[in-house]
């Protein structure tokens, strides 16, 4: 796994105004559902800020191949978010492929409409 194939991803929500237990539940299953089925994942988090009304998911996958597969994955997982939370960003770092861009655009439109934005690597390293 080449360095520069990694992609990092990382979403905002809103969490809807009385749904943040029902949120934290949500995070916590999808959380354990992916780390069985997505061995390949190398970073999966979910974070809340300090008010419990924004969650942060914050992945990162090995190349644009285990992206693909989370989202198809997990799809239907997703759909479960869709009476807690609203999409605020997403933002991708590295090269997704033209598959998991419209899968992502799709988990977004479903979540609310977010943008998402891709940025390509210019410099820097990673030991």
């Amino acid at each position: 796994m080449a360095i520069l194939d990694k992609i990092y991803y990382v979403a905002r929500l809103d969490i809807l105004p009385g749904r943040r237990a029902d949120a934290e539940q949500a995070m916590r299953e999808l959380a354990a559902f992916v780390e069985v089925v997505e061995p390949q994942l190398l970073v999966y988090h979910f974070y809340v800020d300090q008010a419990g009304a924004t969650m942060t998911v914050l992945a990162l996958h090995p190349d644009a191949a285990s992206l693909e597969l989370h989202l198809e994955l997990g799809g239907p997982k997703f759909r479960t978010f869709v009476p807690l939370a609203r999409m605020r960003s997403v933002d991708v770092y590295g090269n997704p492929g033209p598959d998991a861009l419209d899968r992502l655009h799709g988990l977004a439109e479903l979540l609310g409409g977010a943008p998402v934005t891709v940025h390509t690597r210019l410099a820097g390293f990673t030991r």
